[in-house]
């Protein structure tokens, strides 16, 4: 297996909210970055996305433009598999479906050589079976980001079945150098992040569609009242509500009822209110 010493090239599949997050922390970091997705029009939205991150930091005076244009120029975007074949770790974010996730490992098993871990950027489906449609599951690993990735500070680690201990160290080890704290989860549904955040998200829907309290009453008080930055639906809006209902059904399925998503939650998805990044969900957004 390579050693992060050897460690100058990260691929990242997907370009999405959190694949172009990855590639934006892992160009920062000074590693050169290959961002591929299925069609051009998705890797030109994850450049757009990287670059009006980048932007807000440079008017925060958090970083300079020059610093900035650097982060970009690290980063090379394409729709062709075979362009990672030169990448020292690979790390999936595509979207939360089992099946276009095993494609993909599939695929870059055939791709890549065989000393190349590969790391999913999951939220609650199983490393193990992921990583069972490969030749290398014990070079399998879960790195677990959170949203947004280049604001956030943590990244979860997950152990599957057949993960060896050098790949989780080796995952532990990345995830710093990316200017991460990491924590380990073992391969259990919704690991340790969204196995208590779920729960608490959807309560926080349940409450205020039964008329408990305002949708703020909610969230100040959970901001007050346990010293979280963002209430239930805040951070439901923030996440993005699709999101949290495949999560949430995803652990329903695993774990039973305690998990079933709100009613509410279903209700806003279906009404196309996705939180923030549709500009409504339960707060109307610019």
């Amino acid at each position: 297996m390579r050693s992060l010493a050897d460690t100058e090239t990260i691929g990242v599949v997907g370009a999405g909210t959190m694949g172009a997050g990855i590639a934006q922390v892992a160009a920062t970091a000074g590693y050169t970055v290959v961002m591929r997705d299925i069609e051009q029009e998705y890797v030109d939205a994850g450049f757009d996305s990287i670059e009006s991150s980048l932007d807000r930091f440079v008017s925060n005076d958090d970083l300079s433009e020059a610093d900035a244009d650097a982060i970009v120029d690290r980063i090379t975007g394409t729709t062709d598999l075979a362009e990672l074949a030169d990448c020292d770790v690979v790390i999936e974010a595509a979207v939360e479906d089992m099946e276009i996730k095993q494609d993909i490992f599939r695929d870059l098993d055939d791709a890549l050589p065989e000393d190349v871990v590969l790391a999913t950027n999951t939220s609650t489906l199983s490393i193990t079976t992921i990583a069972s449609v490969t030749d290398r599951a014990s070079r399998v690993v879960g790195l677990h980001f959170m949203n947004p990735v280049p604001i956030m500070t943590g990244v979860e680690v997950v152990v599957g079945e057949k993960t060896d201990a050098d790949v989780v160290a080796f995952a532990h080890a990345l995830a710093e150098d990316l200017d991460k704290e990491t924590w380990e989860s073992d391969d259990k549904p919704g690991f340790v992040t969204n196995r208590i955040l779920m729960p608490w998200i959807n309560e926080g829907v349940r409450a205020f569609d039964e008329g408990v309290a305002s949708k703020d009453d909610i969230d100040t008080g959970m901001k007050l009242g346990t010293n979280v930055p963002m209430g239930p639906l805040e951070l439901a809006d923030h996440i993005g509500l699709d999101v949290c209902l495949d999560a949430s059904e995803t652990l329903h399925e695993e774990l039973g009822d305690r998990y079933k998503p709100a009613y509410l939650l279903q209700r806003k998805v279906d009404a196309g209110d996705l939180g923030k990044k549709t500009g409504a969900g339960f707060y109307t957004y610019d």
